[in-house]
């Protein structure tokens, strides 16, 4: 007789074991009909789950998180399920759920599957769905899945089941003919998936190693209705104009080759633009009392082992030999940053001590993980590190978060979601360490009037991290800014200052950056403002033009005074049509149309036009650079 409180506090008792359905039912119709899976005592449970003692039960449904996670995670079986209907020969791997939607990888070697495969697949889908096949569970011995998978053919569910840790339980979920190994839970009948769309294929190396061979997976977007599909649709063909790398062939910004992959050829336009963000983050941590330098690029493989890279980082670091020593090309500053802070004796009195690099660093990404200036191997990190005592963490925390804020701002973000990620269970360091640290970071946060997420179990193994989580005009969330607290590195690397009593004490260490990476936040800019960059952050500001020859002279004047006084100006003196120069420039997202008739040059003025097609009027070159040094002052705030 199992006694079942609800979320709200308020207690169901039933005569007999309940299944989450019928509680389900119990509490009304409509609920019953809506309800997902379920959450007994913390665990997401399938709605034919039972339950026999007392306990605390939840109805999932797709207005929950978890809801809307197990609609994707049984789109992915339902599409495994079309595919093996249509393709019996192909093989099926594993198809997790990702941000979105989900994917599936599929081992096929009689052919690729194209666009007009997936639509086949789409429609069986569809066709399986409209079927509403029950869903079901079934508890499996490890012998009776490897038996259950062999007689099937399915080589890579053996694979996957070999390598289960043998104390744990196995599931297998069956709809109609179509069986698959999963943990759980699922909807209860495939009549619940109602609204998925097929996207891409691509290629996936089985377990994720190019080692291995190579599959195909297919991925997927899937929601709890029409209007929400429609929406992320929607959403989905706006992110695809304002993709950042045909931006850049539009804008002339930079370009990617296989000769060298995941390195960036940097055009004038798109370094104007790097310079510019570079040159602002140099001014705005100058302020803070960082001291900016430099460190190599390849260092002795000792320095990496002894930090703990390359036990963790191996795979993904470059290596070099020379003089019969192995180096490594450097995946990131830290390290180098110790070398420095440990030049010289340090006092207490020193501390903060606080130093930044804009550090190229290289990181041997998976080629299919690779993705315009989202993903790079060459990279550029506004790297800085904060040496400090215990007791400035809080403060220093705090300025760091500020600066953030304001930067950010200043880019044209307004929209920060901050979260605080906390212990894991593998750690260095005592409990009363970890209380000080997450509990400074956590001050610092609420000090500031900040509401925050706790993320607990993401911290590092060596310390708590802040994560600054900025949202663009779409509603897309990229995480760019941390703040990470480290007990650990400067005692690896023998770091130390003397305290107030003459001790010798480790310092703490707070890796920050405010963007992460130049080429990755260049990308959400320009996708952000679709190639329509804040006047302070446009390669070209200003164009102006000739409507015929006898113009010439005075355009290149007036190009050359704006020069002089730093804007980014160039001059259009092609035999072309004024409105044709007036379009390709618009497409090119120049901020500022400056055209030059014969009336203009008989009264020395230009007639001012926006990219968005907007008139200014007629004004003299100085009333010019009044407005657009306004213009540039306001950065990206909008207000």
């Amino acid at each position: 007789m199992p006694v079942i409180t609800l979320p709200d506090g308020s207690q169901k008792k039933f005569d007999a074991p309940v299944s989450i359905a019928e509680i389900a039912a119990s509490i009304g119709a409509g609920l019953a009909k809506a309800a997902i899976a379920g959450e007994v005592d913390g665990v997401l449970v399938d709605t034919f789950y039972v339950v026999e003692k007392d306990a605390k039960v939840r109805i999932i449904t797709d207005r929950d998180v978890e809801g809307l996670e197990i609609i994707r995670h049984s789109t992915a079986h339902l599409l495994a399920h079309a595919v093996k209907t249509l393709f019996p020969k192909a093989q099926v791997t594993i198809g997790p759920v990702i941000e979105n939607g989900f994917y599936y990888d599929f081992a096929f070697k009689d052919k690729s599957f194209s666009s007009e495969d997936l639509e086949k697949i789409e429609a069986k889908m569809r066709e399986l769905a409209e079927k509403n096949y029950p869903v079901s569970r079934k508890v499996v011995s490890r012998d009776e899945a490897i038996q259950f998978f062999k007689k099937l053919g399915e080589e890579y569910k053996v694979k996957i089941i070999q390598d289960i840790p043998e104390n744990e339980t196995l599931t297998i979920y069956h709809q109609d003919d179509f069986a698959d190994l999963c943990r759980g839970p699922h909807v209860p009948s495939t009549g619940a998936l109602k609204a998925f769309k097929l996207t891409k294929v691509s290629g996936a190396y089985w377990r994720g190693d190019s080692k291995n061979e190579m599959l195909q997976r297919i991925y997927g977007t899937a929601w709890k209705d029409k209007k929400s599909l429609e929406d992320y649709l929607k959403n989905l063909e706006e992110a695809e104009k304002r993709d950042h790398r045909k931006l850049a062939k539009t804008m002339d910004l930079f370009h990617l080759q296989e000769e060298a992959p995941g390195m960036v050829f940097w055009h004038p336009n798109g370094w104007a633009i790097y310079r510019v963000i570079k040159d602002y983050i140099s001014h705005k941590i100058a302020e803070q009392g960082y001291q900016e330098i430099v460190t190599p690029q390849i260092v002795d493989l000792e320095l990496w082992k002894k930090s703990g890279h390359w036990a963790n980082f191996g795979e993904e670091m470059f290596t070099v030999e020379a003089d019969e020593r192995l180096f490594a090309v450097k995946p990131m500053s830290c390290p180098c940053h110790v070398q420095v802070f440990k030049q010289g004796l340090k006092s207490y009195r020193d501390l903060p001590l606080r130093l930044a690099e804009f550090g190229c660093v290289h990181r041997n990404e998976m080629t299919g993980a690779m993705h315009g200036l989202m993903r790079v191997r060459q990279l550029t990190q506004d790297d800085g590190h904060i040496f400090c005592t215990e007791a400035q963490i809080q403060e220093e925390a705090s300025q760091f978060i500020r600066s953030v804020i304001e930067a950010y701002r200043d880019f044209g973000f307004n929209d920060i979601v901050f979260k605080l990620a906390t212990r894991p269970e593998k750690r260095l360091g005592t409990d009363e360490l970890w209380d000080n640290a997450e509990g400074a970071l956590g001050k610092a946060l609420s000090g500031l009037g900040l509401s925050f997420e706790i993320r607990p179990g993401e911290g590092a193994f060596y310390g708590p991290k802040i994560e600054f989580h900025l949202k663009d005009c779409l509603g897309r969330m990229w995480q760019c800014a941390t703040l990470q607290l480290d007990y650990a590195m400067p005692g690896r690397l023998e770091a130390s200052y003397i305290a107030e009593d003459g001790s010798k004490k480790i310092p703490v260490m707070l890796h920050r950056a405010i963007l992460g990476s130049v080429e990755r936040f260049m990308g959400i800019l320009l996708e952000h403002y679709a190639g329509k960059l804040p006047v302070w952050l446009a390669p070209i500001q200003a164009v102006a033009m000739n409507i015929t020859d006898k113009q010439a002279n005075f355009v290149e004047e007036v190009t050359q005074q704006l020069k002089k006084q730093g804007v980014r100006a160039k001059s259009d003196l092609r035999n072309e049509k004024i409105g044709f120069k007036i379009r390709e420039h618009t497409i090119e997202h120049v901020p500022y149309l400056l055209v030059v008739g014969d009336r203009e040059v008989e009264s020395q003025t230009i007639s001012v036009r926006t990219r968005e097609g907007a008139d200014l009027g007629v004004m003299s070159v100085d009333q010019y650079l009044e407005l657009l040094q306004k213009a540039i002052e306001q950065k990206g705030r909008s207000e």
